[in-house]
């Protein structure tokens, strides 16, 4: 008799045990925060992105880095450049369509190109984004160590760089990464 009691007694610790373990995994899961964000700033997916503020070709002054309330596609260009005539099209449709979401900077680094020849590619192409003068490419450069153009960085709302795409992206593929960036 004894010996059944302190069976059934261990039987319902166990049983206790296991419903408290998964009960605790799912207290858990409702209470687990989202990775926390980084703290060090750099030109790197994962890093928060660096601040700058560039006039643009509208004479406002625009700045990106740090949280905002939409995502934020910043494409660094230069007009005598055969991959940024392929992509311009493609960033104008997503800024359309992405309007409500999604923020593009076209940055034209100006120290490697030619006003009057930037001016001429945003006319060409009927660019309806913010276009920026990056007239020292101190951003392009300093702050986000580009090398090459296009250059995209895509930073989520938060502020923190999500990728960093070298040279002209397949458009589905920039669709894929976009939508991925927004949600």
């Amino acid at each position: 008799m004894k010996r059944n009691i302190i069976i059934i007694v261990l039987l319902l610790i166990a049983a206790g045990a296991v419903v408290y373990n998964q009960a605790g995994d799912d207290i858990q899961a409702v209470f687990m925060q989202e990775k926390p964000l980084p703290t060090e700033t750099g030109a790197k997916a994962g890093l928060l992105a660096p601040t700058f503020t560039l006039k643009g070709m509208d004479d406002k002054s625009y700045s990106g880095g740090g949280a905002r309330d939409k995502a934020l596609l910043v494409n660094f260009w230069a007009s005598w450049c055969e991959p940024c005539k392929q992509e311009a099209p493609e960033l104008d449709k997503l800024a359309a369509e992405y309007a409500d979401k999604l923020e593009i900077f076209g940055v034209n680094v100006s120290k490697y190109d030619n006003a009057k020849k930037a001016r001429q590619f945003v006319q060409d192409f009927n660019l309806q984004y913010p276009i920026l003068l990056d007239t020292k490419g101190e951003v392009f450069e300093e702050l986000y160590k580009g090398q090459v153009f296009p250059t995209n960085v895509l930073i989520d709302r938060n502020g923190v760089i999500q990728e960093i795409i070298l040279g002209a992206p397949d458009p589905k593929d920039l669709r894929k990464k976009v939508a991925k960036l927004i949600n």
